[in-house]
């Protein structure tokens, strides 16, 4: 463990760039100078807490907060004290930034830990080596149930998993991101138990009522949540039985954000994530973090707040270290959590795209996306969009809400079901209940099983769908099961009763090396065709999470999509056919924005996405990096012929000849 990080790590420049990662050693070096706040870092961190606990309880928890920040400081090993902490907010993600998404025991094997056997996998599978640069872990701590998210131990590494060394390993070659599942922990955690035993320091670790009475039916009534089950959930305590707030399950308590001493030790364990080599934290179902009754106890002003908190927290104590949430509400709220661009997190989920995206593939044709993608701003570049397309979870309905009229939600539906997936449910306010998620794998949404269908156009369907979220600004995610093309497991959902379980196959790395070595094999094609377009994708600075964007309205079978990068140098216009028919799209050379050559035009601006501001420099040629072929412009337009699902990503031949220069 002394040697944590003595590798380059990725933070906030291009791979050769960002300078090493801050290394700690595995106890604290006291006899360094301590961490000294500044007066504006206390006053901010004062303001925080203030907000949430009024001035006399903030005043008394500051210094507990100020001691967690000085202990974590003196981890630092001393020749980092003095390392520089400032990097460029604008590419603390880049186009090389391409995160795999999976559960530590996806992937299970005899001769190795699952998280060994995970990095195994990563170094071997053909055509992957060198493409993820970031790992998302899903929760690999101890848990009860919900599949890791009902933790019973928030700082250690479940066994069954691995180790703390097999995570420390990956972020020696990763950008990881953690889970801080802050919101809830499990019903067998310690915590939670000395609190039915009645030990005072554990008192008002969840919220509890002593009859349920006390929270009303119209506080009730009020609540917006993920789930249908009751709110409150009875257990015995020393005292008596309790009834305490479960958003999620019975075994799934809430924390008390109310009492500063929940907040404080959150904040310790979020310190250690970062010790431990989390590049990125992402807050787990973070909309749900504050409860007020008589409020919709959901994206309340304090949840923002304790988000403020926890960026001034990693901007004094590790700068590098970003935060995401994931936030699965209609898209008007989610991207309230970007804050100003500069106060809250640094990458929020892009959940209106996946159903968007379902939409646009179940109607075969693309106007309502294009029309999305349009409206999209960044209200800063130190922020982005995480555009994922499935999950561990599932494909969430919320994020289109107000983007898609409930007919065309009812289509999304309607398709879904007739691919044999599955639908749960929420409790809106006034406690109506609404389909809340899609639980299906990404293969299965988009193929109906049982057709006579060839599995490579099956195959290009999802790759063309998976393009998508390749081009837009912000940072791909992509699950494991949606990598391999996994189908949907009915079987594992029979015997738990679980929905998302329909996602989570365990699969063993034997038959995963058999697969990978028959080219006729769903996984091989997946990879083989998926993992062109990943390696084309991070190695253009066009897709830059900072780059400009523009949609072409060209042909409704045909989401087009120019991407131009931040220095103006490179652009590439992305062209995905989303029908199983030929089409021939024709492009003008005004609708492109070309130039005569290239100018001193102004960078691009990040506020809008309407229109990029960097002229085209004039080419009769252009060349598809996907395709490898090139097309000519003819009489002032660039004519390009699709096939079925094809996706095209064109550059203009000379800037291709100054990237070879």
């Amino acid at each position: 463990m002394e040697n944590l990080g003595l590798l380059s790590r990725f933070y906030c420049m291009s791979n050769s760039e960002r300078p090493k990662r801050t290394v700690y050693s595995p106890t604290p070096d006291y006899t360094q100078p301590l961490l000294q706040l500044s007066k504006a870092q206390r006053q901010r961190l004062l303001g925080r807490l203030t907000f949430l606990y009024g001035e006399a309880a903030a005043s008394q928890n500051l210094p507990e907060l100020e001691r967690l920040l000085k202990v974590h400081n003196a981890y630092k090993l001393p020749a980092f004290q003095t390392q520089s902490a400032h990097c460029s907010p604008a590419n603390r993600f880049t186009e090389q930034d391409l995160a795999l998404i999976t559960y530590g025991d996806i992937l299970i094997s005899e001769s190795a830990s699952p998280l060994a056997t995970l990095a195994n996998f990563l170094d071997h599978a053909p055509g992957l080596k060198g493409v993820f640069n970031t790992l998302h872990i899903l929760p690999f701590f101890p848990y009860s149930s919900d599949r890791g998210f009902s933790i019973t131990d928030f700082k250690s590494v479940d066994p069954n998993v691995g180790s703390w060394q097999d995570i420390e390993l990956l972020s020696q070659r990763y950008r990881l991101m953690f889970d801080g599942v802050f919101n809830h922990a499990s019903s067998q955690s310690m915590p939670f138990q000395e609190m039915l035993n009645g030990n005072p320091a554990y008192q008002n670790f969840a919220t509890v009522y002593h009859s349920p009475d006390e929270l009303t039916s119209e506080q009730r009534a009020m609540i917006v949540r993920p789930r249908t089950s009751d709110i409150l959930t009875q257990y015995q305590s020393i005292d008596g039985p309790i009834w305490v707030w479960t958003t999620f399950s019975p075994d799934q308590i809430d924390l008390n954000f109310t009492n500063p001493k929940v907040l404080l030790e959150v904040i310790d364990t979020l310190l250690l994530y970062v010790r431990r080599g989390a590049d990125i934290i992402r807050l787990d179902a973070v909309t749900y973090l504050w409860e007020e009754p008589g409020t919709p106890c959901a994206n309340l002003a304090q949840t923002h707040e304790v988000i403020r908190l926890f960026r001034d927290v990693l901007d004094i104590a590790a700068p590098p270290v970003a935060l995401t949430t994931e936030t699965n509400i209609p898209h008007e709220e989610n991207v309230t959590y970007f804050g100003n661009g500069y106060d809250e997190a640094q990458m929020v989920y892009n959940f209106a795209l996946p159903p968007l995206v379902l939409y646009t593939f179940y109607q075969e044709e693309t106007t309502e996306l294009s029309k999305w993608v349009n409206t999209l701003t960044y209200p800063s570049d130190a922020m982005t969009f995480f555009n994922i397309l499935d999950t561990h979870d599932g494909i969430g309905l919320l994020g289109v809400k107000n983007i898609l009229s409930e007919t065309q939600i009812g289509v999304i539906i309607r398709c879904a079901r007739e691919h044999g997936a599955l639908i749960s449910y929420r409790t809106a306010e006034g406690n109506i209940e609404e389909p809340y998620e899609i639980n299906s794998t990404w293969f299965s949404v988009l193929n109906l099983d049982g057709e006579a269908e060839d599995l490579e156009l099956q195959v290009k369907r999802v790759v063309a769908s998976r393009s998508i979220a390749l081009v837009l600004r912000g940072v791909p995610g992509i699950y494991l099961h949606g990598l391999m093309g996994t189908h949907n497991n009915i079987e594992t959902v029979l015997k738990t009763k679980v929905k998302r379980d329909i996602n989570r196959t365990v699969i063993h790395y034997f038959d995963l090396q058999q697969d990978l070595k028959n080219s006729e094999s769903r996984v091989f094609q997946m990879i083989a065709h998926l993992g062109r377009l990943l390696d084309i994708r991070v190695n253009n600075k066009a897709f830059h999470p900072n780059g400009n964007q523009k949609v072409l309205r060209l042909d409704p079978s045909v989401f087009a999509l120019l991407r131009i990068s931040p220095d103006c140098e490179q652009h590439i216009l992305t062209l995905t056919n989303v029908t199983p028919r030929r089409c021939r799209v024709s492009i003008s050379l005004d609708t492109l924005g070309v130039a005569g050559i290239y100018s001193d035009l102004p960078a691009p601006v990040t506020q809008q996405t309407s229109s990029p501001v960097c002229a085209i420099p004039q080419d009769n040629y252009w060349y598809d990096l996907i395709g490898r072929r090139g097309w000519r412009i003819v009489n002032n337009s660039l004519e390009v012929t699709l096939a079925a699902y094809d996706v095209a990503w064109l550059i203009p031949l000379i800037e291709l000849e100054r990237m070879i220069e």
